[in-house]
């Protein structure tokens, strides 16, 4: 006869993943802010800029970031980055970046 299932700790152990996964992303998406030198900007206006890019609609626009931020990884634009000389360890490029190209 099997062993029957234990549901409650394979939800547990669910739900500690999916927080393991979300705190790591939160802290890639915080490593990238300060790989770009994005983290030298007022938050209200580092706000701004991320809504403004979210609800960018212009295609040819949308593209261009997408070239830089591609460039960006691989180590062609970091000058703008102010003073960082590579990627952090341990991060990887987000969602839409030059992995999913």
């Amino acid at each position: 006869m099997r062993k029957p299932r234990d549901f409650d700790s394979e939800l547990k152990a669910l739900a500690d993943k999916a927080k393991q996964l979300k705190e790591r992303r939160v802290r890639d998406l915080g490593a990238l802010v300060t790989a770009t030198g994005a983290d030298t900007l007022d938050a209200d206006v580092l706000a701004g800029v991320l809504l403004d890019a979210a609800a960018n609609t212009n295609d040819a626009t949308g593209e261009g970031w997408r070239k830089r931020g591609a460039a960006f990884f691989q180590g062609k634009s970091r000058g703008a980055a102010s003073g960082a000389s590579k990627q952090p360890e341990g991060t990887l490029p987000l969602d839409g970046g030059a992995a999913s190209a």
